[in-house]
C-alpha cells in the first residue's frame, strides 16, 4: 500500500441494499431514483494525506469533497447536504462520519469499495478502476 494508493478513476460497477440505505438515511424518492444504479465516476486525487474526492453523476452534476486526514473539512452528502467532519485513515481505509451515517472507502484488489452504515443498514458500492 503506497502513499497513492487511492489516486486514480473508478466507475461503480455494483450496489448492496441501496434502496433500505438511502431510504434509513431520509433522501428523497426523486434522488433515489436518480441514484440507483447509476453510473457514478469517482475521482480521487490524493497527496499524501491531502486528498480531493470527486464524484461525477450523468448529466454533467458532480460533487467535490476536498479533506486532510485527522483535520475537520467541510463536506457534503449524498443529499447534498453540507456539514463538517474530520476524516480519519483506520487500518488502510477512510473513515468519515456523517451526520447520519457512517463511511469507509478502500481499495481492495483493485477496486474502490465504499460502505457505508447507518442504525444497522449496510450499504456497499464497489467501483472498478478505470484510469
Amino acid at each position: 500500500q503506497g502513499n497513492m494508493a487511492f489516486t486514480g478513476k473508478y466507475e461503480f460497477e455494483g450496489d448492496e441494499n441501496y434502496d433500505a440505505f438511502v431510504t434509513k438515511i431520509g433522501l428523497p424518492s426523486d434522488k433515489i431514483e436518480m441514484g440507483r444504479n447509476c453510473k457514478i465516476v469517482t475521482e480521487v486525487v490524493q497527496n499524501g494525506n491531502d486528498f480531493t474526492w470527486t464524484q461525477h453523476f450523468p448529466g454533467g452534476r458532480s460533487t467535490t469533497n476536498t479533506f486532510t486526514i485527522g483535520k475537520e473539512a467541510d463536506m457534503e452528502t449524498m443529499g447534498g447536504r453540507k456539514f463538517k467532519a474530520t476524516v480519519k485513515m483506520e487500518d488502510g481505509k477512510i473513515v468519515a462520519e456523517f451526520p447520519n451515517y457512517r463511511h469507509t472507502a478502500e481499495i481492495s484488489g483493485g477496486k474502490l469499495l465504499e460502505i457505508s452504515t447507518s442504525s444497522g443498514v449496510v450499504y456497499k458500492r464497489t467501483s472498478k478502476k478505470i484510469a
